[in-house]
């Protein structure tokens, strides 16, 4: 069993940046794929980034070169980095675990409840 937990939400204006953490339960966080979806409001559940359990990170196209995961299995923690924030980013973050190798972008196993990231223009 994995809880997750994530924080770091928050308004910030266009330009800004913020930093997302997920704090996970379970003492073999490091086996999980681990991922970052978001949710704009009357809009589906999209995956924007995620890491494997090896270290390897991918994006989604739209935030290429704007935001970074990162995670510290020491610490049972991933982080999302976005800066260059656009009003489009504006959505509900969910942080994701999947005990299948991956980034958590068609697999998850284990959701967080979110946090609200918000981008004034």
């Amino acid at each position: 069993q994995v809880q997750l937990v994530e924080s770091g939400g928050g308004l910030v204006q266009a330009g800004g940046s913020l930093r997302l953490s997920c704090a996970a339960s379970g003492r073999i966080f490091s086996n999980y794929g681990m991922g970052w979806h978001h949710q704009a409001p009357g809009k589906q559940r999209e995956w924007v980034a995620g890491i494997t359990s090896s270290g390897s990170p991918d994006y989604v196209d739209s935030v290429k070169g704007r935001f970074t995961i990162s995670r510290d299995n020491a610490k049972n923690m991933v982080y999302l980095q976005m800066n260059s924030l656009s009003p489009e980013d504006t959505a509900v973050y969910y942080c994701a675990a999947s005990r299948r190798y991956g980034t958590a972008r068609y697999s998850q196993d284990y959701w967080g409840q979110g946090t609200q990231v918000t981008v004034s223009s």
